[in-house]
């Protein structure tokens, strides 16, 4: 190394020295107070100083430490209570009792320093000034001015600052209460400009057909062509009806006797022009029993005017629903009349045209609401025509689980917990007056049965499930099965056979597997697996690609079966159970649920529309029928219920048993309930047994 310079040159001895040295004499770059230094070495040594006040046995900072007599610290409560189970120390496993555990004052002074250094480190400045202030530090009378000019300004500049963002938020608040309520007074305007129109279009009908009514009489008066009693004579003829039945003339029955109606099932599938006959003496017999149920109504009211009252106590206790439901209609007039103004290309050329559909329109929207008005209005009360009893002597429980017409209301059969399927001819229960009722056709099952379904094309078939999980097809004519499908492992609850392919049903049970079978086939065609129990499945009517599920999970989900690894859509909106699911038509969805609530569902726009409420449904199943307008369900109070589909509230409701005993009432329930087709007659049974033919009156 000769030559060399620098601190490992020849003849150096201490290199290490002379490098520290030369370190020294460097000129320092910048300055480092002494509370800088204890800072940063603080920093670095805190997590190792945490780490040496923590106790080995509960590894927390060390409360009331103590040394033992191997020199090692805890906490006075952690060795003591080690000790009283071993007499070792934890760290070096010596021999130790308690009196070999000495206060460790150094320590303590130590953590208590450490807490306070802790706390100080974690203060906010305001809390450091605070504390300063507190401990009584002498500050130069300019720095305490200097402090109270700085703190005053901050305090200006703090207050400016949350008078803005206060200012701010209440302007933005007053603009957005502004703009919400310009919208109401854009909507009401728009509503009174709907009710303006429409009074004047209903003032002049009103006065059309007043003026009508004028000249006819006017008209008749002046020909002489009838008198008082000629018009009585003739009115009299008409609300007897000409054939009423004297079995059941003073209980408001059927006025054609059942021998006008087939006894037989012997109707095949491949003709259905033999059926016409029959289904038109189904409507005679329709039409009759509503033409004598109207009349007892007349009796009932001594004039139109109480009449007229009646109806408008009706509109009045759902006059807001009414109100809601006409708005909506209104409303979507309004809004397809301004989508067709912004599709027109020219104002000028087509104004005219547009405001003259709109006028349309208006008058087609008025016209919709009306029909719902005369619909709602139209019933009061359900009437009992017929009543019979389900239950045997071989079978203690009477509940009927399931009640349905056949394809042209001839027929209906009932099923339930006395593994029986009855088949039982309409016309004969209405009309004839018997304390039994026989059914044309019985059949045993092996379990008791949770549902039916009626083919709706072959007349003869009907489904059923059972608590077995078994689905059979049966064959009404051969009394016999002559399908069963054995895949379900527990109980099924629902089953239901599509009204445009005659070969396809949907089954689903307590397993969470809807399975969908095929009449041709053995064993099920689609199986689609769900997370929770199925409690009720149904086709859409229009079509047989589409299937809705009612589960336990709360939800609908509504599959199209040609892609069912996913759902088309969920409704969610119950809070238990979803029980029934059942079809208007092929956009209109019902679902019942023990949560007391009836839903209506739009399955094409994949939105709720309405909430019904009014019954009583917590844990039993309690039937669920629909037709076009109407919505009818069983309640736990033993009570039937009617719902007009554009309110939320029951148009009408029947009580089974005695009016006067309503606590034998308490433990029974409706079971099961069927409208027959599009008429204003159901069909309800209850836990009992009892089956009632029930009418919607006036």
């Amino acid at each position: 190394m000769e030559g060399g310079s620098g601190p490992f040159a020849q003849g150096s001895v201490e290199p290490h020295v002379s490098s520290v040295e030369r370190v020294k004499q460097e000129p320092r770059t910048g300055y480092w107070s002494e509370d800088d230094v204890k800072c940063k070495v603080a920093v670095s040594t805190n997590s190792d100083l945490d780490k040496d006040f923590l106790c080995p046995i509960c590894i927390q900072t060390m409360k009331d430490a103590c040394l033992t007599a191997c020199g090692h610290s805890f906490c006075y409560a952690c060795i003591t209570t080690h000790l009283n189970n071993k007499k070792n120390c934890p760290c070096c496993g010596l021999y130790l009792t308690n009196n070999q555990l000495f206060p460790n004052f150094l320590l303590n002074k130590l953590l208590v320093k450490a807490s306070a250094s802790q706390l100080c480190s974690n203060a906010s400045p305001a809390e450091h000034l605070r504390l300063a202030l507190q401990q009584d530090v002498d500050f130069p009378v300019i720095e305490l001015d200097s402090l109270m000019h700085l703190l005053s300004e901050k305090k200006r500049k703090a207050e400016q600052e949350e008078a803005e963002t206060n200012m701010e938020i209440l302007l933005e608040f007053l603009r957005r209460s502004q703009q919400q309520k310009q919208e109401d007074l854009y909507l009401i305007q728009g509503d009174l400009q709907f009710l303006t129109e429409d009074i004047s279009t209903v003032e002049k009908q009103r006065q059309d057909l007043l003026r009508a009514k004028d000249e006819y009489l006017l008209k008749i008066r002046m020909m002489g062509q009838y008198t008082g009693a000629d018009t009585l004579a003739i009115c009299e003829n008409i609300g007897n009806g000409g054939a009423t039945s004297q079995n059941r003339g003073g209980q408001g029955g059927a006025s054609v006797p059942a021998s006008s109606l087939s006894t037989s099932l012997q109707r095949d599938h491949r003709g259905r022009g033999a059926s016409i006959g029959t289904h038109k003496k189904a409507i005679l017999v329709e039409g009759l029993t509503l033409s004598k149920c109207q009349t007892d109504s007349q009796g009932l009211f001594s004039s139109p005017a109480v009449l007229i009252m009646a109806k408008k106590r009706r509109v009045m206790a759902q006059f807001e629903d009414l109100q809601e439901a006409y708005l909506q209609r209104r409303r979507k007039v309004a809004q397809a009349q301004r989508q067709k103004q912004k599709l027109s290309h020219t104002v000028a050329d087509k104004g005219e045209n547009v405001a003259s559909a709109g006028s349309d329109r208006y008058c087609s929207g008025l016209h919709d609401f009306q029909s719902v008005l005369n619909a709602f209005t139209r019933y009061s009360r359900l009437r009992v025509i017929a009543e019979l009893r389900h239950g045997d002597l071989f079978h203690s429980s009477n509940i009927v689980s399931s009640i349905e017409f056949d394809r042209d209301d001839e027929f209906f059969a009932t099923g339930g917990v006395s593994r029986r399927i009855k088949v039982f001819e309409f016309a004969t229960v209405v009309n004839e007056l018997a304390d039994v009722h026989c059914p044309v056709v019985e059949m045993s099952t092996r379990s008791k049965l949770s549902c039916l379904s009626w083919n709706k094309y072959i007349k003869s078939h009907i489904a059923s499930s059972d608590y077995e999980g078994i689905i059979t097809v049966w064959d009404i004519n051969k009394h016999q099965s002559i399908m069963e499908y054995e895949e379900h492992e527990k109980r099924a609850w629902s089953v239901d056979f599509s009204r445009t392919d005659p070969t396809m049903l949907v089954s689903g049970s307590d397993d969470g597997k809807v399975k969908l079978w095929c009449t041709r086939q053995e064993s099920s065609v689609l199986n689609i697996d769900m997370k929770a129990n199925i409690c009720c499945v149904k086709y859409n009517p229009g079509s047989c690609n589409y299937v809705a599920v009612g589960s336990a999970d709360h939800h609908i989900h509504y599959f199209d079966v040609r892609n069912s690894q996913m759902p088309l859509y969920v409704f969610n909106g119950h809070r238990k159970a979803v029980s029934y699911v059942k079809f208007l038509s092929s956009d209109e969805l019902a679902s019942a649920s023990t949560d007391s609530t009836l839903r209506l569902w739009d399955v094409k726009e994949n939105h709720a529309i309405r909430t019904l409420k009014g019954h009583a449904n917590e844990k039993n199943f309690v039937g669920l029928t629909v037709n076009s307008e109407y919505i009818a369900c069983g309640s736990e109070s033993n009570e039937v219920f009617v719902y007009h589909k554009a309110m939320s509230k029951p148009a009408t409701w029947h009580r089974f048993g005695s009016q006067d005993e309503e606590s034998d009432d308490t433990s029974h329930f409706i079971s099961a309930v069927c409208w027959k087709s599009e008429s204003p007659t159901m069909l309800a049974a209850n836990s009992q047994g009892t089956i009632k033919v029930l009418v919607l009156a006036p």
